[in-house]
């Protein structure tokens, strides 16, 4: 069984981990770790202290369903509108211009819900507060370190966090950026 680490709790990393589940649900130990204290990376919400109904997105606040996106991804989109996690955006936006046959969801608990969801459906083990520092190759398996705690080993690393974040990392990584980068862009 492969031990594979995800780093990064937003959409990417949520989405890669519900996915891989999906595919190869036996033949795999998820782990997903995270520098901030909860998920949502740039889809977080955040909520009022005061008065937990009151939220306030601070990534996307609507998403726009194009018809090649709704082609390519159909079983995704259907799942979040099945389950109300999304439903259709009603209202006018003001200036918004849209492509023919293109439509707006909206996310009535919050646009983190969606990285919710699929983090609940990933069976991953999920770690925050997890701020990754060094990766290096170790008798063929990646040694992960972080700012605290101790350094632990995976057959498989997954960088889901911004390109800038990638670039910060230190170790062996640090050899393979560009072939990294080179496959996200190429």
């Amino acid at each position: 069984m492969s031990r594979i680490l995800i780093v990064g709790a937003g959409l990417t990393g949520s989405l890669c981990a519900h996915l891989l589940r999906r595919a190869l649900a036996s033949k795999l130990q998820l782990v997903i770790w995270d520098k901030a204290r909860g998920a949502g990376g740039r889809m977080s919400t955040s909520r009022c202290t005061s008065d937990p109904n009151c939220t306030v997105d601070l990534g996307a606040q609507y998403i726009t369903v194009t018809p090649d996106y709704a082609q390519k991804h159909k079983m995704l989109h259907d799942e979040l509108v099945a389950k109300g996690i999304c439903i259709p955006l009603r209202a006018t936006v003001e200036g918004m211009v849209m492509k023919e046959g293109s439509y707006n969801l909206v996310t009535p608990q919050g646009v983190s819900s969606i990285v919710k969801h699929y983090l609940s459906q990933s069976g991953a083990d999920i770690f925050y507060e997890r701020h990754v520092t060094h990766i290096n190759l170790r008798d063929g398996k990646w040694e992960v370190c972080r700012k605290s705690g101790t350094p632990e080993n995976f057959d498989i690393v997954v960088l889901t966090m911004p390109v800038p974040q990638i670039l910060q990392l230190q170790g062996d990584i640090s050899q393979c950026k560009w072939q990294i980068l080179f496959f996200i862009f190429g």
